[in-house]
């Protein structure tokens, strides 16, 4: 570890940006930004930000505003062994027998779980509900990698690596037809929207054709056998079930109902499918094929991998929340109170054991018999709990998502993004990574070398990385100039990420709490330039409410925008007060 101080007046700032011109945006002093509008330095008598011109301190650029780009869907058999079928799979042989809509679904739960009475919002907005944040996009309407390809029915196969042979695989079907269904919907080019029809017709075909029939509910089988090389326990023989694939299934069967571009005995067909999966849902584990039963303590669970013996599995939670998107789209359609029930259940199970899926600063756990930290599927995790709140409504599903996007945020920063540094001094780091900034398991982001600075006025850098350094906190990459690779901390108002990031709207709104005992509390109202942005310090006798409608990283700080009263569009630090009785911590 090495360590050096460097005093930077105004002439060396100017040398520094003029390297990193090249790279686009450069280190600039004074609070000139490159390739913009020049900010006007600060009054030292007047200013509040500790060396941060007041402009920049309440200025948020939307030009680089954003959230990060969903991660691509998980892969259900990466990290295993795809092999050829030790045994026979007990299609069925013939045609479904026609029945009528919901003629053949249970009117009983299979036994009684825990339930805390979550309801479900079935009047989202279009853009909210499940898979409708998932379209298959043009360019992979025909798959074709090392990992998946279409047959000859234009249906999703999984393979090993070229050359390999090709297998169905539910969970990939089934979010293939499901992201064709969205760009159906959106599609304005009638080819192309007819192919979308086609290819999630084809998927669901497939299913029904190949389904296994057991207990009057269809099974949607795995027809490979399987070995996962971490995940013990994940060893199977083909035939193999999942309740991923059972509940993703409702969600296929349902929405193409819900189509303009079906038949009526294509509708009826695939009600037909929507209702026997679902049925699988109410059988428990005292027969097989099973994917749901209750723990020890009460609690409902979708296994997305079924154990070998009854009651047993990974407790995968990501899956698991996948399958209950079916239950959703059920009841929402349908009314169905079973589907409510099964729903209220997963929902009660996901809020019990939130704090074993939660790794306190760090990547979640995948599952709850491995409890791998799986930085892969964290985002995930992240987009699943918001979904759950957007469906019961319920502030304690956006509670975790905020405790998660803070436990480890996405990275991701769209280019022209820029930290500003207050003036004064400030300690960069060179830490261990993989080449693009990202961590490594190997080398856990060691420190290898220590700097500290001193910039005689406010100065900006750009930045390509926000993340989370292990055993540290929120850290930023600098991207371009004298420092490029070198991290900075985020401290507000010394250091920051310049505009709003990882916002996450409420639906309904939450309640924010000002503390009482005439406690000092500011509020901002952000502009694009700064130019008109304003500060209120306002205190409470007693604690006073206040709606919210969304939370983001604002210049570097967890903040919640205000939506009504006295105080309409200004933001409050997260640290200030308190929401829906809880700080996020």
């Amino acid at each position: 570890m090495s360590e050096s101080h460097s005093h930077l007046d105004r002439r060396s700032l100017i040398r520094l940006a003029a390297k990193g011109a090249a790279a686009g945006v450069a280190i600039t002093a004074g609070g000139t930004f490159t390739g913009g509008s020049a900010v006007a330095a600060p009054d030292p008598l007047t200013e509040p930000f500790r060396g941060m011109p007041r402009s920049l301190a309440l200025s948020v650029p939307r030009s680089v505003n954003g959230d990060a780009p969903l991660p691509p869907l998980p892969d259900q058999t990466s990290g295993g062994r795809i092999s050829r079928p030790s045994r026979r799979i007990p299609y069925a042989q013939d045609a479904p027998a026609a029945r009528g809509k919901g003629a053949d679904v249970p009117t009983t739960l299979p036994f009684e779980f825990n339930r805390s009475g979550y309801q479900l919002a079935t009047d989202l907005p279009e853009h909210l509900r499940p898979w409708r944040d998932r379209p298959t996009r043009w360019e992979n309407i025909t798959p074709d990698t090392e990992r998946q390809f279409l047959d000859a029915e234009g249906v999703v196969q999984v393979r090993d690596g070229y050359g390999r042979p090709g297998y169905d695989q539910p969970v990939t079907q089934i979010q293939f037809g499901l992201g064709c269904i969205t760009s159906y919907r959106t599609e304005t080019d009638a080819d192309r929207k007819a192919l979308f029809l086609t290819r999630a017709k084809a998927q669901a075909k497939r299913l029904i054709d190949r389904r296994v029939e057991s207990r009057g509910a269809w099974y949607f089988p795995y027809p490979f056998d399987y070995t996962h090389e971490t995940h013990s326990g994940v060893d199977y023989k083909a035939p193999w079930y999942s309740g991923m694939a059972q509940g993703e299934a409702i969600s296929l069967f349902i929405q193409l109902t819900q189509l303009d571009g079906v038949t009526d005995d294509e509708r009826a067909l695939y009600r037909q499918a929507a209702d026997a999966a679902l049925t699988s849902l109410l059988r428990g584990d005292d027969a097989y094929p099973w994917v749901i039963h209750k723990n020890a303590a009460g609690y409902l669970w979708i296994q997305e991998y079924p154990g070998a013996q009854p009651g047993t599995g990974d407790f995968t939670y990501n899956g698991m929340i996948f399958a209950m998107f079916g239950l959703w789209d059920y009841y929402a359609a349908t009314g169905n109170e079973l589907a409510l029930a099964l729903y209220d259940g997963g929902a009660t199970t996901m809020a019990r054991y939130f704090p074993l899926l939660r790794n306190v600063r760090w990547h979640s756990y995948y599952c709850q018999t491995h409890r791998i930290p799986t930085p892969s599927y964290h985002q995930h995790h992240i987009n699943l709990f918001r979904q759950l709140h957007w469906q019961t409504g319920s502030p304690d599903f956006a509670h975790h998502t905020d405790v998660l996007t803070d436990d480890f945020p996405s990275p991701y920063l769209r280019d022209g993004s820029t930290v500003a540094f207050a003036a004064g001094t400030h300690t960069l780091y060179r830490l261990d990574t993989k080449a693009d900034g990202g961590w490594d398991k190997s080398k856990e982001d060691a420190q290898l070398e220590v700097k500290k600075v001193t910039f005689a006025r406010a100065t900006q850098a750009p930045a390509d990385m926000r993340r989370r350094i292990q055993d540290r906190g929120i850290y930023y990459r600098i991207s371009a100039g004298a420092y490029t690779g070198w991290w900075v901390g985020e401290t507000w108002p010394t250091s920051f990420l310049r505009g709003q990031y990882l916002t996450t709207p409420y639906l309904p709104q939450r309640t924010l709490t000002f503390p009482g005992g005439n406690r000092e509390v500011n509020v901002y109202r952000f502009t694009e330039d700064g130019t008109d942005a304003s500060i209120r310090t306002v205190s409470f006798a007693a604690p006073s409410n206040a709606p919210t409608d969304r939370r983001a990283i604002v210049n570097g700080r967890p903040m919640y925008q205000i939506t009504a009263g006295a105080l309409t569009g200004f933001w409050v630090a997260a640290t200030s007060i308190t929401i829906d009785g809880t700080t996020t911590t």
